[in-house]
């Protein structure tokens, strides 16, 4: 999965260049909780809400709730500062 392509559309203001996508990984892996962050990658990378739902052992609201909820995790400005470069 391409974090940086995920990232640029996801954010809303993105001010500076995103850090490498280790990094990135590694900042998501601690701001997200284990699930957002599965139903993250798993959108991201295309897989289906059912299919996802069944992976995390969940309902497809919950997938819907999961998603939306690490979205409007990315635009906080807290968590945007540690994705970039300064």
């Amino acid at each position: 999965m391409n974090f940086t392509k995920s990232l640029q559309f996801n954010i809303d203001k993105l001010v500076g260049t995103l850090k490498e996508e280790e990094e990135l990984k590694e900042v998501l892996k601690r701001k997200f909780t284990k699930k957002e962050f599965k139903v993250f990658v798993s959108k991201e990378e295309g897989k289906k809400e059912e299919e996802i739902a069944e992976q995390i052992n969940d309902t497809q609201e919950r997938v819907c709730e999961l998603y939306k909820s690490a979205c409007k995790k990315l635009n906080q400005e807290k968590i945007k500062k540690e994705l970039v470069n300064l």
